[in-house]
């Protein structure tokens, strides 16, 4: 896994320049600490930082094809490179490395952007064709990988990360709509970030650049599913072919020139990956787990239970509140947004512990949850539903109680709490945004803490109507579970599972993460599956819990969902050394920075302050940490003149090539000047 960086001039100017290259990718480092690389023309400057897995001898990049004209910079991996490979020489295709990269840069030339469809793997990348002068952006199906890009100036700017970005730009402006959709969908919407005038490329979409700005193009799309009486396999036939694919799409993970290990949370998605890596390792597995100090978000025993039962080599973190308030702002700098949860924080430290541990690369059971239906909102979703057609039902609703025991935890809350937060009446049972309708209305309240002048920014923004515009053909269509996988992916999945839990935290310290469940192979096949199969009743996952209960401890097969929580309201309360909660939630600071309202944060703050442990709802609860992520936000970029922590790369330590402009010469490999270290070091500057 590496960190991209790029620049295009789309109308005539100076070129781009190394330093400016350089500034970009030096705030990237921790992506690819292992080498470093930049190519130059009359156009275009690609940087590159590796963090090298396959081919680790002779991949650095940017790397060309035979004739000098296509050059790429790539982050991901591409798991059926070798099988892309044998078929890319029987047409007469040439290769000077062992790595997917350069597989990926002839597939493009021999297929052009259809190159996508023949890609199973996770992935972000530039081509630049120096002939045609176009540049092509890819972006892989479910956004495992970020990709973040802006017009500026007459010019194209790209990058893994915002803050390479903002190094050589000067606008510097949250997006009042993006601190909008935050607190009513938890995530920006796709294509939008938390800044203003950048956009991310949107998972499943390519851009082609040529002389002019342009709009992504799609290129996958979720698919849609299949009627139950078109389904042609029987309920058996369809368990085994399940579990043939998520058995290969592990075997095609495992793929890599270092070791690989697993994230085991105890859970059954992560408890079957790490069943099946064992199966095809020929050494020990190394496991690593969070754990917590606060036992309403602790599943060791689970762990330990698989331990025993993979007799893996596992390592375990303890979470504490204390640490998830000292690194908040830390984890923050590095997801790029604000967040309503707390949960990136222990994934952080997790990602660390993997990095000490000398591995790179960890699988983990993130995406069966969204395929299978394996989220209370689902359940949730089908309750409602039932709920809204027997409005008299009195036994039904209670169900949500053991969906959200952490909501119910006051006594005082009974039938009149599920009649005003869940009560569904027959009139909205055809909304098609049904099953998602009680989360958005909590965070359309939640607006309310926003300053008036910025939610006046929000006036006449449809909410609704944004979410509209990103959703597959015939949306409204599908049945109701469907519409809630759709909506949890198209919102959900990209914007914060695989960024702030996932690639953000992971690659802060240097750890890929691979997801053999989001295997494109396996999402076609579980979507076009009748809804009954994934969820039986309110059991999720059944499809998977019956292809793989032969695998599993029968306690781990038979455990319900514990979503991954963490601490949030003890964040408010918890001491630190440095404490910087009260001063980034007072009035002086939040009057200063604009965004919300002190009077009404100052009181939401006090009362959470005040309550007894587990008493406050989760809506209050995620608003606080929405005001102050954001504020964490807005002091590093917006406010600090220098991005904390970062060591730049010294240009002359920067293995480059440069088109000899002056001279008129073609392309020619310059070497930097030797001092002893590896090209790619940093000069601790």
């Amino acid at each position: 896994m590496c960190g991209i960086a790029g620049i295009i001039n789309i109308t005539e100017q100076p070129p781009p320049s190394l330093e400016q290259m350089v500034a970009m990718i030096s705030p990237l480092r921790y992506r690819g600490p292992d080498q470093s690389g930049v190519y130059l023309d009359h156009r275009v400057a690609l940087g590159h930082l590796r963090l090298s897995i396959i081919g680790i001898d002779g991949g650095i990049q940017p790397i060309c094809n035979e004739t000098g004209e296509l050059w790429i910079v790539y982050n991901g991996e591409a798991y059926n490179y070798l099988e892309l490979k044998q078929e890319l020489l029987a047409r007469g295709h040439r290769f000077s490395t062992q790595t997917d990269t350069e597989v990926l840069l002839h597939l493009y030339e021999e297929y052009g952007p259809a190159c996508l469809d023949r890609i199973n793997g996770q992935f972000a990348f530039a081509i630049w064709d120096s002939t045609k002068g176009e540049l092509f952006l890819a972006r892989d199906r479910v956004g495992v990988r970020p990709l973040y890009y802006t017009w500026s100036g007459g010019q194209l700017l790209f990058a893994s990360e915002i803050k390479a970005i903002l190094a050589v730009t000067g606008r510097r402006e949250l997006d009042p709509e993006a601190v909008g959709q935050l607190f009513v969908f938890w995530s920006t919407l796709p294509g939008r970030t938390f800044f203003a005038g950048i956009e991310a490329l949107p998972p499943g979409h390519y851009l082609q650049v040529k002389g002019q700005p342009c709009r992504p193009r799609a290129y996958w799309r979720i698919p849609p599913p299949q009627p139950e009486e078109h389904c042609k396999l029987e309920l058996p036939e369809a368990t085994e072919r399940f579990a043939e694919l998520l058995e290969d799409a592990v075997r095609l993970r495992l793929r890599a020139d270092v070791p690989v290990g697993a994230y085991l949370s105890g859970g059954l998605d992560s408890s079957i990956i790490a069943t099946l890596i064992a199966r095809h390792c020929k050494s020990r597995l190394k496991t690593f787990s969070l754990g917590f100090a606060d036992a309403a978000f602790d599943e060791s025993l689970a762990q330990e239970e698989m331990v025993r039962h993979l007799g893996t080599d596992h390592r375990r973190v303890l979470v504490e509140d204390q640490q998830i308030r000292r690194l908040l702002p830390e984890t923050v700098w590095h997801c790029e947004q604000a967040t309503l949860r707390s949960s990136p924080v222990p994934m952080f430290l997790l990602s660390q512990l993997v990095h000490s541990e000398g591995y790179k690369v960890v699988l983990s059971g993130e995406g069966a949850d969204e395929m299978l239906g394996g989220y209370h909102i689902f359940k949730e979703a089908k309750v409602r539903d039932y709920w809204g057609r027997r409005p008299d039902s009195a036994r039904r609703p209670r169900l949500l109680e053991r969906l959200y025991p952490y909501i119910f935890n006051n006594p005082s809350r009974g039938r009149s709490f599920l009649q005003e937060f869940f009560a569904a009446k027959p009139e909205q049972l055809q909304d098609p945004f049904f099953s998602h309708a009680v989360r958005w209305g909590g965070g359309i309240r939640n607006l309310a803490f926003l300053s008036p002048e910025y939610r006046s920014c929000l006036s006449g923004y449809d909410h609704r109507e944004e979410v509209a515009r990103w959703l597959p053909e015939g949306f409204a269509d599908r049945d109701l579970f469907s519409r809630a996988q759709v909506l949890e992916i198209e919102l959900f999945l990209a914007g914060f599972l695989l960024s702030s839990q996932g690639d953000r935290v992971a690659m802060a310290h240097s750890v890929e993460m691979r997801h053999p469940f989001l295997d494109y192979r396996v999402i076609d096949f579980a979507f076009r599956l009748p809804a009954k199969w994934k969820m039986r009743g309110l059991q999720e996952k059944y499809l998977l819990r019956r292809a793989c209960r032969h695998l599993l401890p029968q306690r781990i097969a038979d455990r319900p969902k514990h979503p991954y929580r963490a601490p949030v309201s003890a964040l408010f309360t918890a001491t630190a050394p440095a404490d910087y909660v009260d001063e980034l939630l007072s009035g002086p600071s939040l009057k200063s920075s604009g965004y919300f309202d002190p009077g009404k944060v100052a009181r939401l703050y006090q009362r959470v302050l005040e309550a007894p442990p587990g008493t406050v709802g989760e809506f209050a609860n995620m608003a606080l940490m929405g005001v102050l992520s954001t504020e964490i936000l807005h002091r590093q970029f917006l406010v600090s003149a220098s991005y904390r922590g970062v060591r730049r790369v010294s240009p002359d330590l920067v293995r480059y090539g440069a088109e000899r402009r002056a001279e008129g010469r073609d392309w020619t490999a310059e070497s930097p000047p030797t001092d002893g270290r590896d090209h790619g070091t940093a000069d601790g500057a």
